[in-house]
């Protein structure tokens, strides 16, 4: 039997629970711990959102992909020689690099990119945490593979093993690695990725390879004197994985819509994530970046927890059915299963806190009322 992209997934997922469990064990006993639940919880239902999009989405990209292959390749390359499958994943990483790079540097790809990121932790559930829209672009920067022949099962097959690479490398419990930070994408490197300080913001891109980032000037080493702080320079503060799918396609369009010139409308999709028009910014002022932040992390009661976790777990098998039996399922069934599977994840992140919270009770404070 041949396997499925999304079975490869399930088959891994408990995999992913094993060293995800290994790391908390390890982190605790090291009295290092680097994982709170309802982060944790955020973090998963995330990926899990993300993979019971891709059933719905994979096929344009794919699609795209492989019509171009079909009619514009300059030749189409054999499946069975194994260069091609290690020069796939050459090139394949080096596109990821330039999507990645762009998913920092352009906002409208930042909206998509950016749902990896919002986690104030920085451990292996962290990884999991993937993006629900990025299919809306990422398709461009894969074309080149098709143009040169690789055909869509190397194509998919790497940016697989592309992917599941970058498991092991959101992680604390690593040091520095010596040679091997030097030219592989390791835990050390990716920290300094995931940083919101100004000495690391929007560098180190690599998938597998840190060749890339010392090619053209976007590598920066880990350093201990300067602990890293986590997240995004917007904090989230929201458990909800709709709302952190949206926020930042919510911002933009929120920009796009009050900027007063047409050319301002435009440039905020594709200036660098934080840019306003001049105007908008003056209406609208932001709150300043803070870098020493209190982390979001609203107190919940035990049973509220108890709920959360009952409803990932469910969430957890029922995606695990759906990818099985995607292939086999009707439209309809899989729709609805999805459907079930978001309403569990939404509820889990009402459970652990609601991200107005903090403003209803700031609102009710005599600070707030002016006293």
């Amino acid at each position: 039997m041949t396997l499925q992209p999304a079975q490869v997934i399930v088959l891994a997922t408990p995999v992913f629970f094993v060293l995800i469990a290994i790391e908390w064990w390890v982190g605790h006993r090291r009295g290092k711990p680097s994982y709170r639940v309802n982060d944790a919880i955020a973090s998963v239902g995330l990926g899990i959102f993300s993979q019971l999009t891709g059933l719905f989405t994979k096929l344009f990209a794919l699609g795209l992909y492989a019509w171009v292959w079909e009619h514009w390749a300059f030749w189409q390359l054999p499946d069975n020689a194994l260069w091609v499958w290690l020069s796939g994943l050459l090139l394949y990483d080096f596109c990821y690099y330039w999507l990645h790079r762009a998913g920092h540097t352009v906002a409208f790809f930042w909206a998509a990119h950016v749902v990896h990121h919002q986690s104030e932790e920085y451990n292996l559930s962290t990884a999991l945490r993937q993006t629900s829209s990025g299919w809306l672009g990422s398709w461009l920067f894969y074309l080149p593979l098709a143009l040169l022949g690789y055909s869509p099962l190397v194509f998919v097959t790497v940016g697989l093993i592309d992917l599941l690479y970058q498991f092991w490398v959101h992680t604390r419990q690593i040091d520095r690695l010596g040679w091997f930070d030097r030219w592989l994408c390791s835990p050390s490197n990716h920290r300094v990725h995931h940083a919101v300080n100004d000495r690391y913001l929007d560098r180190n891109y690599g998938g597998i390879l840190m060749v890339w980032d010392r090619l053209f000037g976007s590598f920066t080493p880990e350093d201990n004197v300067e602990p890293i702080v986590y997240g995004t320079r917007k904090p989230l503060r929201s458990w909800n994985p709709l709302w952190a799918n949206l926020e930042v396609y919510a911002a933009l369009w929120h920009d796009s819509r009050h900027a007063a010139s047409w050319a301002d409308k435009l440039r905020v999709w594709f200036k660098p994530p934080g840019w306003r028009p001049a105007d908008v910014a003056a209406r609208f002022p932001g709150a300043p970046f803070e870098l020493q932040r209190p982390l979001y992390d609203p107190p919940v009661s035990r049973g509220a927890l108890w709920a959360s976790a009952a409803l990932f777990v469910a969430a957890v098998l029922l995606t695990s059915v759906l990818l099985w039996t995607a292939h086999e399922q009707a439209s309809g069934v899989l729709w609805g299963g999805a459907a079930g599977v978001l309403v569990c994840l939404v509820l889990a992140g009402r459970c652990l806190g609601r991200p107005l919270d903090e403003s209803a009770q700031a609102s009710r404070s005599p600070v707030a009322k002016g006293a």
